[in-house]
């Protein structure tokens, strides 16, 4: 990357920083909670530990890794990261980050494949620390994984513009119902960063044609999307895979409420139709609609309390404002919930 579109790209982000929520939120996380993130789930290697999937680190883990740490104002847990992730995981020809690393196994990866949520949250990551720390080194690794994105995972297809979940596996041509495509992929709030970054107009119609699938993706009686799902026809469940609003559903409406762009309503319908009448979420089967497995984590939980902040101004309840989950992923979801409360709704803690 030369100087000049360097310096470019600095000067566009620092003018994005009061839009975009990650930049907005610099140094929001408080720091005590983000003690305990590390605590529980860094490791001093600089890996993110999921701890409910056995003990591996994957690219999307570093990728929130790093945004928490940028949330945080953690300059040296930031690079603590980025150096496991970069020299672990950054180990692909095309710019992509392996996604999963396995400490019991050798080598290590055990997984060259990719998975574009890592690479989407990596990125996104390095350019608002690269923009915010006065990291040119950041700034260029973000650029080359945004680039890297957009050729080999942001394709047409069927009059579409669509993310890939992976490099290889899942296009038309790999799969008989290909391409299949995951909706929790989609990271709206890093789509605007990464048409900076490797600049294209498939980023803004991405973000558009992955709400226009959303809206089509009601299955079963609850009116849910399946994780996988097959485009090779109209929008179905994705063959070889449970027909169910899974657990990387989850984080689908967290995604929507903190992107920049209004679209709050899709977030709420989405999560009443996955809220029990407890209050609790839960894994759904979709042919059903009948509960496969409550979920009474506060860090699943509160995500509901973030829309209905959003919606009425509704308190967070006190004993919901610590990170109480022990397990890797409800956590995660909590802290960059909690900072987006923080900085856009104050009023409700």
């Amino acid at each position: 990357m030369t100087v000049s579109k360097l310096m470019a790209i600095v000067a566009v982000l620092s003018m994005l920083v009061s839009a975009s929520p990650a930049a907005s939120q610099q140094g929001s996380l408080r720091s005590a909670l983000w003690e305990t993130y590390k605590e529980r789930f860094l490791d001093r290697s600089g890996r993110i530990v999921d701890n409910g999937n056995g003990g591996i680190s994957h690219s999307e883990g570093q990728g929130y890794g790093l945004l928490l740490a940028f949330l945080a104002d953690r300059p040296a847990d930031f690079e603590q990261i980025w150096t496991f992730t970069n020299t672990e995981l950054m180990i692909r020809s095309d710019g992509l980050a392996a996604w999963k690393w396995d400490p019991k196994a050798e080598p290590r990866v055990t997984d060259l494949n990719n998975a574009s949520d890592g690479d989407l949250l990596i990125s996104y990551a390095l350019a608002m620390a690269g923009s915010a720390w006065d990291r040119e080194d950041y700034l260029r690794s973000a650029a080359a994984i945004a680039r890297a994105i957009l050729d080999n995972l942001v394709v047409e297809r069927g009059g579409r513009v669509l993310l890939l979940p992976a490099a290889k596996g899942f296009d038309a041509g790999e799969r008989p119902d290909g391409p299949v495509i995951n909706p929790s992929y989609w990271v709206y709030e890093a789509f605007p960063i990464m048409e900076i970054l490797a600049p294209s107009d498939r980023w803004t119609q991405l973000q558009e044609d992955g709400l226009a699938l959303l809206q089509m993706m009601e299955f079963g009686p609850r009116e849910l999307p399946a994780e996988w799902v097959s485009l090779a026809r109209q929008p179905k469940p994705a063959e070889g895979f449970p027909a169910e609003y899974g657990y990387n559903a989850l984080r689908i409406p967290l995604y929507l409420v903190r992107a920049p762009s209004d679209i709050g309503k899709l977030a709420q319908q989405l999560q009443k139709n996955a809220t029990l009448d407890n209050g609790n979420g839960a894994i759904f089967d979709l042919t059903t609609g009948d509960p496969k497995e409550p979920l009474g984590n506060s860090g699943y939980r509160f995500i509901n309390h973030i829309l209905a902040c959003v919606e009425d101004g509704t308190s967070v309840p006190v004993a919901e404002r610590d990170l109480t989950s022990e397990l890797y992923y409800p956590a995660t979801l909590h802290l960059l919930g909690l900072a987006y409360v923080v900085e856009k709704h104050p009023s409700c803690l």
